[in-house]
């Protein structure tokens, strides 16, 4: 089948749309670097659009009817949507699945060190990453540091031009002959990338001190004021961290602080067709999941957007796609539609229609030779389907109903969505999985979509402004028409 490039189908009224949508979607990418900023991002956007708190309505008795719009946030990294149509729940929803976690550098619990004249924290990389790609680039820290008494104190540092930033420093090359020859998997090894923080030791104003207490000073031990003019670099970011955000060093024990690239999405291309930004897997996919919710007028079934954390990691946890989060809210959901019964919510699941959003492989010419190029997605050719992912024989995948495929074909066709179909790569070459298979195991009708991604996973990925446009369009599409 032939490949297109589907900017060539778009006439000045789309393009207008586009554009439109891309402005929106880069400053998405912009304010929504974690879990919990997405959620932010997410919540002030739908709140605005009439959605309405779940727990609030649950709390007051109140009922849902047809057109009623309602969400659900779990730990603050994880969000459900439903739009209530006109057809009883236990008949299927519709439901658009993505993820909002994205790789990168986790600051460990007792971080803080000096060595050499420079202070570090350290870190734990958190997903599939290449580690040498992310050295001596600007980056940025963002999270929570959650203090005894339960104050929470939220950080954003690196993204403002008047911010500090951090980096991960590397060997210069004249001295890198012994680091060249090693694999890419450990020319930079994990323990290796502490961020540099500081370099300027603590300065004491020996007038001020004379005021202290003498009998103190006496009493300090000397082994202690020896270790203390070893890391007086430690001291000096310990007395930042305390003037300016109030944080002692014990609090990073109750802190989640995620270390990503600092700076702004921006336009690619001298024709300004791609964006390049960090954490475009997959909140590519939930920023047009969101947006497609938003933008449905009306549906014969409830609509549904599940916006998860995780995935990166297996999709464990609380706030991961396998924990009961999801199951809990349709239940809850259903209660308040006057339909609620322990088997209404399994024939709710089992005859639901979903896209698990994530994103696909775009073909990269510089490495020709590990993609199938007839399977292959490409920046500029619609939205994706992958019928299956998971790795060499298949393994760890959903493969997708041909049934279910030829009804969504349809549903596209209809809505004039130009759409491609791909693999993760060649046969034996890798793979990836996504969170298909953990909604599959209710019995439902679920096959992967998404957007193509060139340099998935690194700290600066690609997308065709074209894609995401469609991908938004195909998204409600299916919200729209799927009736499996």
């Amino acid at each position: 089948m032939e490949k297109k490039n589907i900017w060539e189908t778009f006439d000045a009224k789309h393009l207008k749309k586009l554009e439109n949508l891309n402005l929106e979607y880069r400053n998405f990418l912009d304010n929504s670097k974690t879990e919990r900023e997405c959620i932010d991002s997410i919540v002030n956007a739908i709140e605005k659009e009439g959605y309405r708190e779940l727990e609030v309505l649950i709390e007051n008795g109140e009922k849902l009817v047809k057109g009623d719009k309602v969400y659900s946030v779990w730990m603050n990294k994880s969000i459900v949507m439903f739009r209530i149509g006109e057809k009883p729940m236990a008949e299927g929803i519709n439901i658009l699945g993505a993820h909002i976690d994205s790789p990168r550098l986790d600051i460990k619990q007792n971080p803080l060190y000096e060595e050499g004249g420079f202070a570090y924290l350290d870190t734990h990389y958190y997903g599939g990453v290449k580690k040498y790609q992310w050295v001596t680039i600007p980056l940025a820290i963002h999270g929570v540091v959650v203090k005894k008494d339960g104050t929470t104190i939220e950080l954003n540092i690196g993204e403002n031009e008047e911010d500090p930033v951090f980096f991960v420093s590397d060997l210069l090359i004249h001295l890198s002959q012994e680091q060249l020859e090693k694999k890419a998997s450990k020319v930079i090894e994990g323990e290796a990338l502490d961020i540099i923080i500081g370099n300027k030791p603590l300065v004491i104003d020996k007038k001020a001190e004379k005021g202290k207490d003498k009998e103190h000073s006496k009493a300090r031990d000397k082994e202690s004021e020896k270790e203390h003019a070893k890391e007086t670099v430690k001291a000096g970011i310990l007395s930042i961290l305390k003037e300016n955000y109030g944080i002692e060093e014990e609090d990073f024990i109750s802190a989640e602080l995620e270390v990503v690239p600092a700076g702004k999405a921006r336009e690619a291309g001298f024709d300004r067709s791609m964006i390049l930004a960090y954490g475009q897997d997959d909140r590519v996919c939930a920023f047009t999941s969101m947006r497609a919710m938003l933008d449905v007028k009306d549906s014969a079934r409830t609509a549904c957007c599940i916006l998860v954390d995780k995935e990166e990691i297996g999709s464990m946890g609380a706030t991961g796609m396998q924990s009961r989060f999801f199951e809990n809210a349709v239940a809850e959901v259903m209660e308040l539609y006057g339909e609620y019964s322990e088997l209404n919510v399994r024939r709710c699941l089992a005859h639901s229609c979903m896209l698990s959003s994530d994103v696909s492989s775009a073909f990269d010419p510089s490495f020709a030779s590990s993609f199938d190029k007839k399977n292959v997605a490409y920046l500029g050719g619609g939205m994706v389907f992958n019928k299956f992912t998971g790795s060499r024989g298949k393994s760890g995948s959903n493969d997708a109903n041909a049934e279910y495929l030829a009804h969504l074909r349809k549903v596209m066709a209809d809505k004039k969505v130009n759409f491609q179909t791909a693999e993760l790569g060649k046969v034996d070459l890798g793979g990836g999985g996504t969170i298909a298979y953990i909604l599959a195991l209710y019995g439902m009708n679920v096959v992967d979509s998404g957007v193509a991604v060139l340099n998935m996973h690194a700290p600066w990925e690609a997308t065709s402004k074209a894609d995401v446009y469609e991908a938004y369009r195909g998204y409600k599409a299916f919200v729209e028409e799927a009736s499996m």
